[in-house]
């Protein structure tokens, strides 16, 4: 029986709203806009923390980096950090052999700005990036190499003009030929190609497939001036991950000569404090996604009252009548409180087809990421039904406590 009325009331509540179609859309239109809007932005962010996720495990496994500076930091560098000296070679030298938990060491060197592009023949390729690294860097950053070899300590010690190119390279410099073997030009110096890698990807919209990789050593010797140095550690296994931070962290207070009762004039990282800050961010995003679509909400869900109220008194007669043949109080309250939340919960549905086509825009036509989650659609038509709830619970109780006496005189 129950369901029969709950069926019964459904399908009236669909008439009435078919029946004012416009006026309809206008009363659930501010729904529409706050699902629309959780829907679209909560889809690229979704996007981006999945992007960030995929490409956080590409930079390798437990990976710790130690560094002069901060790899992200908000605002200016304190005074402090700004009298910092540079990593050396031996500091990455130290941490290998000192720090049992520590599997493999991967110092980097940087030429520094340079906008020279990378040439071979008639072919050439702007903007690439340029690092020196140690034979290492392939186990550290779990870096599958896709033709001939990698970087070797021979090469690091005799400081040899080989290098190692990114995909994006080898496409542009060499379309149809064999990279192995030939030699590029950059910044006035001949380079042998011994080796290429498979394609990486981006990461925090770096392109980790424009660049060339040489000895530490060789960057060492065309570019004295840039003495410092980035680390990058891969610990011996998961579990001694925290170990392996306070060993280097031991060993580099020694190397750099700090005293007990100072600050480290260095930083170690790990993967997993990026994401955490990365996570402060789009939680940030998540909050002004909540105010900005609590506002369409608060708006759809006043309309959703006023229009109630209207139909109430516009179907004053109607309810007399309904109470004269034996409609209960609570009949009359389930009627038009089911008629407020299927009103809203169109309002949800429009609202998260919209925001799934934004989302599909967004992924098609733009460079970022978006991903429509369940979750997020769960939780949109469960807040659109809950405002239809909340805001057409007074009109209701209002309809059910009119004098069937007086609903049947109101003309």
């Amino acid at each position: 029986m129950l369901k029969h009325e709950f069926k019964e009331v459904m399908l009236l509540s669909l008439d009435t709203i078919r029946s004012n179609k416009l006026r309809s859309f206008l009363t659930i239109l501010g729904v529409v806009i706050g699902v629309m809007t959780v829907i679209g932005m909560a889809s690229v962010i979704e996007g981006l923390n999945r992007s960030f996720a995929q490409q956080l495990s590409a930079m390798g496994s437990s990976t710790i980096f130690v560094s002069r500076f901060p790899a992200i930091q908000f605002g200016r560098l304190t005074q402090q950090q700004r009298m910092r000296k540079e990593l050396s070679y031996d500091d990455a030298v130290a941490i290998k052999a000192e720090c049992g938990a520590v599997a493999a060491v991967s110092p980097m060197a940087f030429p520094g700005f340079i906008t020279s592009p990378a040439r071979y023949g008639s072919e050439k390729a702007n903007g690439v990036m340029v690092r020196g690294v140690v034979a290492d860097f392939l186990y550290v950053f779990d870096s599958p190499l896709d033709q001939g070899r990698f970087i070797t300590d021979t090469d690091v010690e005799h400081r040899t003009n080989v290098a190692v190119l990114g995909s994006e390279i080898v496409e542009k410099l060499f379309p149809s030929l064999d990279p192995i073997g030939k030699t590029i030009l950059w910044d006035g110096q001949e380079y042998l190609v011994v080796g290429t890698l498979q394609k990486l990807g981006s990461f925090l919209g770096q392109d980790r497939d424009n660049r060339i990789l040489i000895p530490f050593s060789t960057i060492r010797k065309y570019y004295p001036a840039r003495k410092d140095t980035f680390i990058a550690v891969k610990p011996a296994t998961q579990e001694l991950m925290q170990t392996a931070i306070d060993q280097i962290i031991d060993v580099m207070r020694r190397q750099r000569r700090v005293r007990p009762d100072q600050e480290n004039n260095f930083e170690v990282g790990t993967q997993d404090q990026i994401a955490d800050l990365y996570n402060k961010v789009t939680g940030g995003a998540y909050m002004v996604m909540l105010v900005i679509s609590s506002i369409g909400l608060l708006v759809g869900g006043i309309g959703v009252m006023n229009i109630m109220l209207v139909s109430v008194t516009e179907r004053t007669r109607e309810i007399g009548v309904r109470k004269a043949i034996g409609a209960r109080k609570k009949d009359i309250l389930w009627q038009f409180l089911l008629e407020a939340m299927v009103l809203t919960g169109v309002g949800g549905i429009l609202g998260i087809l919209v925001g799934a086509g934004i989302s599909w825009l967004v992924n098609k036509f733009s460079p970022l990421p978006s991903a429509v989650s369940a979750v997020w659609i769960t939780l949109a038509f469960s807040v659109s039904v809950s405002v239809g709830l909340f805001f057409g619970l007074y009109p209701a109780n209002k309809a059910a406590k009119l004098n069937p006496i007086d609903a049947l005189r109101y003309e």
